[in-house]
C-alpha cells in the first residue's frame, strides 16, 4: 500500500485514488494545487463502459393499473434519460423480487418489453433476478426459475450481463418467510440447489450474488470464498447506502454528510473489509445497489445539488478501487432517485443524475494516478483516466457555504497539444439548490439530447495549463498528449 494522502486514507498502488477534504475554518481566498499526472501508470483495469448503471426492484416490470409498462420501448421520455445520463447496466431485483411473498413474478411479456426497452435506450447489460423465497415447500420457485431463465436465455442471451437468485439474504426480517432459510449455511444450501435447476436448464448460465444487504456483514466475503471455485460466479455483489438508514436526518446535516471525508472513510472502510477480499479471491465485485441512505433519501438533501458531487466523486472512488460497476438503487418513487417524476408524472432526474454524466465523461478507459502538490485543507478531490493518448482529468471541489474557497488548479510538465474543459455547476453555487444545475452549460432532460459544451483550454508557451475550479463545482479537463 502506497501513502498518498493524509492519515485516514490509504490506497492500493495501482489504482488511483486521490481523495483530501477536511472541514476546519475556510478562508475566501483561492487555494493553488499542483496537479500532477503520473502518465506510465495505468492499470491493466480498465473502467467497463457498463460500468454506470441503475437498479430497480422487480416490480417496475410489472405494468400499472392502466396496463402500461415503465420498461417499455415506446417510454420515449425514459428512453432520452438513459441515453442522456450515458446508463449502459440494468440491474432488476430488490426487495420485490420476491417480498412481500404475494409479488406477482413478471413473466414473458413483462420480460419482452424490459430487453425491448434496454435495446432502444442503449443499454448494454441486464442483470436479472429470479425468486428465492419460497413460503413452503409446494411453491417449487426452482422450476419456475428454470423456466424463465431459459426464456431470457434463448432470446436475450447477448443482453444478459447474468442471473442472479434472490435478494438481501442476510436481511432476516425478509428470510424469516422462507421455510428453510435460518442462517448463511441454509441460505447456501438452496442457493446451489436453485443454481443447479437453472444450469439444467441454461448450462452457460452464469450468476451474480449474494446481493447482501450490508455487503460488510461477512456473506459478501464467505459467499465469494465458498463460490470461487464453482465455475458460476460472474461477479460478487453487495449493497451499499454510505449513510445508513437516514430517517430523521436534517436536511443541512445530510447535506453536510456527503460532503465530507467522513463518507470517503466509509467507502475505505468497506474496501479494505469486504471488497478487497473478494478481488484477492479473483472475483469481481459490483454494487448491485448504492446510494446515499437506503430509507429512501434525506428529504431536501438527497434530492439536491450536493448529491451530483457526492455521486461524481463516489462512482471515480469506487471505478478507481477496481470495482466493475455500481447501480445506484431506484425505488420508486423515493428522493434519492436518479430518475424521478415531474409535476406530470413523466421521467425526469433528480440533480444526481447530472454526476452520473459527468462520470462517463471523464471515465473512459484505464486509472492512473495522480499527486496533488500543497492540497491544504482544500475539500477537494481528483481523479485521473487515461485512453490512449488522452487523459481525463476530474476535480470535484467540494467546497460550499460563504467561506467556500476555488481551486486554482496547475498542471505542470505535461507536452500537451489539445485541452478542453467542461463544467458541472449550479447557477448560484448553493448545494441545496434543486434547479439551476447544468452540465456543459447545457440542463439535462428527458425532452431532447443533451446539448453541452467543451470550452477549449489555453495551452501556454510554458507548457503550464492552469484553471480554476469554483466552490461547489466539479471539472473534466480532456488531454491530449
Amino acid at each position: 500500500m502506497r501513502r498518498v494522502t493524509r492519515a485516514l486514507f490509504r490506497f492500493p498502488a495501482k489504482l488511483l485514488a486521490l481523495s483530501f477534504a477536511t472541514f476546519l475554518t475556510l478562508t475566501a481566498t483561492a487555494q493553488t494545487v499542483t496537479v500532477r499526472i503520473d502518465t506510465g501508470s495505468s492499470t491493466n483495469s480498465e473502467i467497463p463502459s457498463d460500468f454506470l448503471g441503475l437498479s430497480f426492484g422487480m416490480r417496475a416490470l410489472l405494468p400499472d393499473q392502466e396496463g402500461a409498462r415503465f420498461f417499455s420501448p415506446s417510454n420515449t421520455a425514459l428512453i432520452q434519460l438513459f441515453q442522456n445520463l450515458g446508463l449502459r447496466h440494468l440491474r432488476l431485483g430488490g426487495t420485490t423480487v420476491e417480498a412481500p411473498p404475494t409479488t406477482p413474478i413478471p413473466d414473458t411479456s413483462d420480460i419482452d418489453n424490459l430487453f425491448r426497452f434496454a435495446r432502444t435506450a442503449g443499454v448494454r447489460k441486464i442483470i436479472y433476478s429470479l425468486r428465492l423465497l419460497e413460503t413452503n415447500a409446494t411453491l417449487n420457485y426452482a422450476s419456475t426459475n428454470a423456466r424463465l431463465a431459459n426464456y431470457i436465455w434463448a432470446n436475450y442471451q447477448p443482453q444478459l450481463d447474468c442471473f442472479a437468485i434472490g435478494n438481501e439474504p442476510d436481511l432476516g426480517r425478509v428470510y424469516n418467510q422462507d421455510f428453510a432459510i435460518t442462517n448463511f449455511e441454509t441460505y447456501l444450501e438452496k442457493w446451489r440447489r436453485f443454481a443447479a435447476a437453472i444450469t439444467n436448464a441454461v448450462p452457460r448460465a452464469r450468476f451474480a450474488g449474494p446481493d447482501a444487504a450490508s455487503a460488510a456483514v461477512g456473506w459478501t466475503t464467505r459467499f465469494a470464498a465458498e463460490q470461487k471455485s464453482s465455475g458460476l460466479i460472474k461477479m460478487v455483489t453487495g449493497h451499499f447506502y454510505v449513510g445508513g438508514k437516514g430517517r430523521d436526518v436534517a436536511p443541512n446535516r445530510g447535506i453536510e454528510a456527503m460532503l465530507s471525508p467522513a463518507w470517503l472513510e466509509a467507502n475505505e472502510r468497506l474496501y479494505q473489509k469486504a471488497v478487497l477480499p473478494v478481488l484477492a479471491d479473483g472475483l469481481a465485485f459490483r454494487f448491485t445497489e448504492a446510494n446515499d441512505h437506503y430509507s429512501g433519501g434525506v428529504p431536501d438533501a438527497s434530492d439536491t445539488y450536493a448529491g451530483a458531487l457526492w455521486a461524481l466523486d463516489f462512482l471515480h472512488w469506487w471505478a478507481a478501487h477496481g470495482v466493475i460497476g455500481v447501480d445506484f438503487h431506484n425505488t420508486q418513487w423515493v428522493v434519492n432517485d436518479v430518475i424521478t417524476r415531474d409535476p406530470n408524472g413523466q421521467p425526469a432526474i433528480n440533480p444526481k443524475g447530472y454526476g452520473f454524466r459527468a462520470f462517463k465523461l471523464g471515465s473512459p478507459g484505464r486509472t492512473e494516478s495522480l499527486s496533488l502538490g500543497k492540497p491544504g485543507d482544500l475539500n477537494l478531490t481528483a481523479y485521473v483516466v487515461n485512453n490512449g493518448n488522452l487523459h481525463f482529468l476530474t476535480v470535484i471541489n467540494k467546497e460550499h457555504g460563504t467561506k467556500a474557497r476555488a481551486a486554482k488548479i496547475n498542471l505542470p510538465d505535461l507536452r500537451v497539444s489539445h485541452a478542453r474543459l467542461i463544467r458541472l455547476k449550479n447557477a448560484t453555487g448553493d448545494v441545496s439548490a434543486k434547479t439551476g444545475v447544468t452540465l456543459g452549460d447545457a440542463p439535462i432532460n428527458a425532452h431532447e439530447p443533451w446539448q453541452g459544451k467543451w470550452s477549449p483550454l489555453a495551452i501556454p508557451t510554458s507548457g503550464e495549463i492552469t484553471f480554476n475550479v469554483p466552490p461547489a463545482s466539479a471539472a473534466i479537463v480532456e488531454l491530449q498528449l
